[in-house]
């Protein structure tokens, strides 16, 4: 594993923490107008985590995670992520990259880990933010 999937996949786990600490907060808040529980466990954590990283990676290309380990996300073109993109982005990552990487774990990293399958479909890379 490239040194930058390595710090990817620490600021991939840190969001996580973060989205799951949120998720908790605001299950609190609904619980009494919600009683299904598969709400609480699935939908609810889902929609905060992804609706979390767009808003963050269209406010400057990181999320906390990112920051922390000093990566950016940003368009080939160097434009700016919009919201839209950040999300079709980890909708894609957590669904059609998964099966990509257990066909062909030797060829998912390009670029020295800056460009993944799920990053290659939008045009976008990371890099290490000076």
């Amino acid at each position: 594993m490239n040194p930058l999937t390595k710090k990817r996949t620490k600021a991939v786990l840190i969001d996580s923490i973060i989205a799951g600490l949120v998720s908790v907060g605001v299950e609190q808040l609904v619980r009494k107008k919600v009683k299904n529980e598969f709400v609480h466990a699935v939908i609810t954590p889902t929609l905060l985590t992804y609706a979390m990283e767009a808003w963050q990676m269209s406010r400057g290309g990181q999320t906390i995670g990112y920051k922390l380990m000093g990566l950016e996300l940003t368009n080939d073109d160097e434009t700016p992520v919009t919201a839209k993109q950040a999300l079709q982005r980890a909708l894609h990552r957590d669904t059609s990259s998964v099966v990509r990487y257990w066909k062909d774990r030797a060829h998912f990293e390009q670029e020295d880990g800056a460009v993944l399958p799920h990053d290659a479909r939008y045009h976008m890379h990371v890099r290490e933010k000076n």
